[in-house]
């Protein structure tokens, strides 16, 4: 039997084994209605994620906290350290619990600690407050995701997914420009307590439109059974799983090296004003947002026609990291321009991945049942490349003195991550639930 015989065979039985009890059937428009407001749920979250950033290089920030550059690398990781500890506990709570009622008690709750960040006296109460933001954000990704699998057919994830990346793409694009110019209007304390505040607005659409996922009585112990119908144990020695984690990995690794260095890259190296690096850097960002929803909606049009899903993905996203390990053109170039339409056709090349890769390793391959949990466990893998990464790229920085180096680690990354995706995410290899007793 051939390779494609095989994964449609697989894929096949795949949808079967997935088949399970999801939300009362909402109406179209609802249904595209709440899917933006999870996308601007999680631009909430990158705001209130990166406003930091901003503040961290305020000297009245600085003084009030006493902070040396090693406190500020403790206050920049601070975030990702609760963020991947919780992953997997989150992605769990969402598979038996449902989305609505662990979403909105989190979202409550790291507004409320980005707020008041803007009150607290001592480096130690900072970290805190990181560590609380970092922990309830946990929360958001395997709960969307959840969401998604639950109330999108699979000829139409791929929008889905693409809407729903807009928001975490936009959210990095505004949110430290956003931190940045409430603080020369005001200052860092009005900044943290605004940026807080405001997101908890969100809550009442989020509230009015999304029915409670959790059901009742008889069926609530179904669901729960189903939430461990596989369980983790399986899950870890599942070799298509690794191969979502090693794919998350090296996709998020250019994605956090682009947030946390490309503003050094472009004015360090390529000399470019605060502005002027902030506008390419906007491009960035806009074009990787523009191309997922533009990918995902081709995917899903040729799925609809008949295309094996597995295959339509993993050509999107092989195609997708390929174009982005073209960032170490940027490198080697010796014009602006050149560089500068690199560093944009790069991270905009990569957006052929960002949908299609994420429906593919949390939607299509995985039962439903498991989505919370195995999105739990890919995130584990992408907070790891938000540590590693802007480690890395600094050290290597330090060491070379050059911007190069860090730009070759990203594409040997690139070119792992299509391997990883070409040979290990087979639907063959996709876990199934176990029978009922």
């Amino acid at each position: 039997m051939t390779a494609h015989a095989l994964d449609t065979e697989a894929e096949a039985r795949l949808k079967a084994a997935a088949a399970a009890p999801g939300p009362a059937e909402i109406g179209t428009g609802l249904r595209w209605g709440i899917l933006a407001l999870l996308a601007v749920g999680a631009l909430i979250a990158f705001v209130n994620r990166t406003n930091i950033s901003s503040a961290l290089v305020v000297p009245a920030f600085k003084a009030h906290f006493q902070l040396t550059d090693v406190d500020r690398g403790w206050i920049n990781s601070a975030f990702f350290w609760s963020y991947a500890a919780l992953q997997v506990p989150m992605g769990w709570l969402v598979d038996r619990y449902g989305v609505k009622t662990p979403y909105t008690l989190c979202f409550l709750l790291w507004c409320a600690a980005s707020a008041a960040t803007g009150l607290v006296g001592s480096l130690a109460g900072l970290i805190v407050m990181r560590l609380i933001v970092g922990a309830a954000e946990a929360v958001v990704v395997p709960a969307s995701y959840r969401w998604i699998r639950n109330n999108f057919a699979e000829g139409q994830s791929g929008t889905a997914v693409g809407l729903y990346m807009i928001g975490t793409k936009f959210g990095p694009a505004i949110g430290a420009p956003v931190a940045a110019w409430l603080i020369v209007a005001l200052d860092w304390r009005a900044m943290f307590l605004i940026t807080g505040a405001l997101g908890l607005l969100w809550l009442i659409p989020w509230a009015l439109m999304v029915r409670s996922d959790l059901p009742h009585g008889a069926d609530r112990l179904a669901a729960r059974r189903r939430g461990s119908a596989i369980p983790a144990s399986r899950l870890l020695v599942n070799p298509l799983v690794w191969g979502t984690l090693v794919v998350n990995f090296c996709y998020n690794y250019f994605t956090f090296y682009c947030m946390t260095w490309m503003p050094g890259y472009l004015v360090e190296q390529r000399h470019l004003s605060l502005s002027k690096m902030g506008l390419y850097s906007f491009f960035s960002f806009i074009g990787i947002a523009v191309v997922a929803l533009a990918a995902g909606w081709a995917a899903d049009r040729m799925i609809a026609r008949g295309r094996n899903a597995v295959l339509v993905r993993k050509g999107f996203t092989i195609a997708g990291f390929l174009l982005a390990s073209t960032v170490v053109l940027g490198a080697y170039a010796t014009s602006l321009n050149a560089a500068l339409f690199w560093n944009v056709a790069s991270l905009s090349g990569l957006g052929l991945a960002t949908a299609n890769n994420l429906a593919l390793c949390r939607l299509t391959l995985i039962p439903a049942p498991a989505v919370g949990l195995v999105t739990g466990f890919q995130q584990v893998a992408t907070s790891l490349a938000g540590i590693v990464a802007p480690i890395l790229s600094g050290w290597l920085l330090h060491a070379t003195g050059s911007y190069t180096a860090p730009m070759q680690v990203i594409f040997l990354f690139l070119i792992v991550g299509a391997l990883s995706t070409a040979f290990l995410l087979r639907a063959d290899w996709a876990p199934r639930i176990e029978p009922a007793a």
